[in-house]
C-alpha cells in the first residue's frame, strides 16, 4: 500500500461543468487540505504487513482508498457499481485521483481495501473534519442539537422457524464442505428439504396445535444437524492437518453449531413452553449475531443498534456514539456532552435535546458544566426558567433542535444509514462512520461553494 501515487500528478480529466462534479471537486480540496486523513488510512493500509519491493500493479494509495470509500457511500453505489463508475466516469476519474492512461480498480480490490479502514480510523478522520470546519468558521460547537436513531442490520424477519432453517442451511453447507473439500469421513443426512417443509408448514398453520407439532419437528431435525456438527468437529481435532482451511471450517462449525443451540433453547421456551425470553438473550440471526432489538417508543421495533448523534448548527454531525443494547435516551446526556468538551475542549454555550433525555439529574449535571441554556423538546415537569433563561429561548432551541430530524432524515435516504449491508459488527461501525464522514464533507463542501 502506498502513501502517493507519484510525486508529480498524473495527467488528469478536464474538470466537468456541473453542481455535482464541483462538490466533488471542492470535497477534494479539503482532503487535499487535510493530508493527516491519508496518514489515519495508511496506518491501518499498512497495519500487519512488511513493506516489500512490488514488481507488479501499483495499487490504490491510501488517499485513494478514503475517496473510493466516499464516493460510494454519497452516491450510494454497491462495489460493483463504484468500480464501473471509475472507469467510466470522468469526475469520478478526478476525483479519485486517476490519470487517463491509468485503469480503474476491480470490485474485490475495492472492497478488501475499504473494509481495511476501522471504525477507529473513520471516528479520527470525522474528528479531523470537524476541527477543519471550526478553522473555516463553518461550525464552532457553541450551540448543538442531540438525537437517537436507529440502524437496521442487514438481515430478514426474525422468526423463530426461519432461524431454525437457517441453522440447518448453514450447518450442512459446513458439512458438505468438509466431506468435498477436506475429505472428512463423515456420515450424515442433509435435512434442508425437510426443514423448509416444516418452515412452510408453520406460516400456513390454522391452528397453535398444529403449529407446535411442526416446530417439535423442525426443532428434531435442528437437532440431529447439530449433532453431524459436533462429530465433523470431533473428526476435524483428529486429523493431523493443520491447514488455515480446516481450522477456519472448525471455527466456523463450532460458532453456528453454539447459534444453533441458542436459537433451538428460545424456541423450546417461546413456543413449546409459552414463556418470554429477554431481549438480551434472545438471537435475531445467526448472521448478525451482534444485532439488538431496539423497541421505539413501545409500538416500533427495529432490529440493528441505535446510535447517538450530535449535530451543530451549520448541519455538520461532530459526534456519534453506537450503544450497546437499547439505552434509554436519559442515560446518554452526560456521556454525550462530556463527549463535546473532548472535541472542542469546552462544552457549548446551549444545547437542545429530544424529549427521551430530560430529567432532573440530567439538567442538573449540565447546568453544572457551564451551559447556559438546555432544551429538552418535551418538559417532563421541568420549568422553562430552569432550563433556558426565558421563554423566546427555550422556544427557539426548541426550533433548533427539530433541525436533527431533517439532518438524520438526510444522511439516512441519501448516504445509506438506514439498513447498514456491510457484514459483523465491525464492519457496522465502519458503515456508520463512512456515511457520517460523506455527509459531513458534502455539508463543509456546499457551505464553501454558497
Amino acid at each position: 500500500m502506498r502513501k502517493k501515487s507519484k510525486k508529480q500528478m498524473p495527467l488528469m480529466e478536464p474538470a466537468v461543468d456541473h453542481p455535482q462534479a464541483a462538490e466533488l471537486e471542492a470535497i477534494s480540496r479539503i482532503l487535499d487540505n487535510n493530508p493527516t486523513i491519508s496518514e489515519l488510512a495508511l496506518q491501518d493500509l499498512c497495519r500487519g504487513k512488511r513493506r516489500k519491493r512490488r514488481s507488479g500493479a501499483k495499487g490504490m494509495t491510501a488517499d485513494q482508498v478514503v475517496r473510493a470509500a466516499i464516493a460510494k457511500q454519497m452516491l450510494n453505489f454497491t462495489y460493483q457499481d463504484l468500480s464501473f463508475h471509475i472507469i467510466d466516469s470522468k469526475s469520478l476519474r478526478r476525483f479519485m485521483r486517476i490519470g487517463i492512461p491509468d485503469k480503474g480498480f476491480k470490485k474485490s480490490v475495492l472492497c478488501k481495501t475499504i473494509k481495511s479502514l476501522s471504525p477507529q480510523t473513520w471516528e479520527a478522520i470525522n474528528t479531523q473534519l470537524v476541527d477543519y470546519s471550526k478553522d473555516e468558521k463553518i461550525e464552532k460547537g457553541r450551540q448543538v442539537r442531540i438525537d437517537c436513531t436507529v440502524v437496521e442490520t442487514n438481515i430478514h424477519e426474525p422468526v423463530d422457524s426461519s432461524l431454525l432453517l437457517d441453522s440447518v442451511r448453514v450447518l450442512t453447507r459446513l458439512l458438505c464442505k468438509a466431506r468435498d473439500d477436506f475429505g472428512l469421513r463423515i456420515s450424515f443426512t442433509n435435512h434442508t428439504r425437510r426443514a423448509k417443509r416444516r418452515n412452510l408448514a408453520i406460516f400456513n398453520a390454522k391452528s397453535k396445535k398444529v403449529r407446535k407439532n411442526q416446530y417439535t419437528d423442525l426443532i428434531k431435525v435442528t437437532c440431529k444437524t447439530m449433532g453431524y456438527a459436533e462429530r465433523a468437529i470431533e473428526a476435524i481435532d483428529k486429523t493431523v492437518s493443520t491447514g488455515l482451511g480446516i481450522v477456519a471450517l472448525r471455527l466456523d462449525l463450532n460458532h453456528y453449531n453454539d447459534l444453533a443451540a441458542r436459537v433451538v433453547d428460545q424456541t423450546e421456551r417461546r413456543v413449546m413452553q409459552d414463556q418470554q425470553v429477554p431481549a438480551s438473550e434472545k438471537v435475531v440471526s445467526i448472521f448478525e449475531e451482534h444485532t439488538d432489538i431496539i423497541v421505539k417508543d413501545s409500538r416500533d421495533t427495529f432490529f440493528g443498534h441505535k446510535i447517538c448523534l450530535t449535530g451543530g448548527a451549520s448541519n455538520l454531525i461532530v459526534d456519534c456514539v453506537i450503544t450497546d443494547g437499547n439505552p434509554a435516551d436519559s442515560t446518554l446526556t452526560d456521556q454525550m456532552l462530556d463527549r463535546q468538551k473532548e472535541i472542542y475542549g469546552r462544552y457549548p454555550l446551549k444545547v437542545a435535546l429530544d424529549g427521551g433525555f430530560a430529567s432532573k439529574d440530567n439538567l442538573k449535571k449540565a447546568k453544572g458544566k457551564g451551559i447556559k441554556d438546555v432544551c429538552f423538546a418535551k418538559r417532563r415537569g421541568l420549568a422553562v426558567e430552569d432550563m433556558c433563561r426565558s421563554q423566546w429561548v427555550y422556544n427557539r432551541l426548541r426550533r433548533f433542535r427539530a433541525g436533527i430530524e431533517s439532518g438524520i432524515s438526510w444522511v439516512k435516504r441519501c448516504f445509506g444509514l438506514t439498513r447498514c449491508t456491510w457484514k459483523g459488527l465491525r464492519s457496522f461501525k465502519c458503515y456508520v462512520w463512512a456515511s457520517i464522514v460523506s455527509a459531513n464533507l458534502l455539508t463543509i463542501a456546499r457551505n464553501q461553494l454558497a
